[in-house]
């Protein structure tokens, strides 16, 4: 049995709809998205960053409370490292930039502010890369350059973690493996560990008999006699 891609079904009918049978002008930039393993099929971010944070409360509550924790799912989803391990790292540079303002605050020195700020920056870097590479992994449309991803941590890092957590999450991407929403329609919460209250499957194939020639004859006679 022949398995249907959703994210497949879509493009096709996105480029039949336009009357383009050819591949996209921009393979280039697709390349330089992805690796190539989803061929020309483009995916998008599930929502916006900051006008859509709501759409999960449980997973904007998560990003806005243990940042570290999301994080580190997020990157055991997309196949970036271990959830402990990468958790740990943010938390690290989180607490470090935190201490350093404090220093700066009790002591006034320069040099913890600068740290800080330093430390700050670091934590923007590296979540940023990471969310450049889950694009560049999934084949996620999008305008934003690597500088943007950062500036995006930076300014609202919570409201970004949800918008990657509700994307990973809503195509049940598992260790790396982005599955997608397949041939099964799921009704019901799209959060983790929540079982769909229904499940609409392709219906089974049926076989079709021609009735015989003298059968037919049959009941042709019975009606006339009837």
């Amino acid at each position: 049995m022949a398995v249907l891609d959703f994210d497949m079904l879509c493009s096709t009918v996105a480029l039949q709809t336009q009357g383009k049978w050819r591949k996209l002008e921009d393979a280039e930039d697709c390349l330089e998205q992805g690796n190539g393993e989803f061929g020309g099929v483009f995916r998008m971010w599930e929502g916006e960053v900051v006008l859509d944070v709501f759409d999960d409360r449980r997973i904007a509550l998560e990003s806005a409370c243990c940042p570290c924790y999301r994080f580190g799912k997020n990157m055991r989803r997309a196949g970036f490292g271990y959830c402990f391990l990468q958790g740990t790292v943010y938390l690290l540079l989180v607490v470090s930039a935190i201490l350093n303002f404090i220093a700066f605050i009790v002591t006034k020195r320069n040099c913890f502010l600068y740290l800080g700020v330093a430390f700050a920056i670091s934590v923007g870097a590296y979540l940023g890369f990471f969310r450049t590479q889950i694009k560049r992994k999934f084949n996620i449309r999008g305008s934003d350059s690597l500088v943007d991803d950062c500036v995006y941590h930076l300014i609202c890092p919570c409201c970004t973690l949800s918008q990657e957590s509700r994307t990973l999450e809503m195509n049940n991407v598992q260790d790396g493996t982005w599955h997608g929403r397949g041939d099964t329609i799921c009704i019901g919460s799209y959060g983790e560990g929540s079982k769909a209250f229904f499940e609409l499957h392709p219906p089974p194939p049926m076989s079709i008999q021609t009735p015989e020639p003298l059968s037919m004859q049959h009941s042709v006679n019975g009606a006339d006699n009837a």
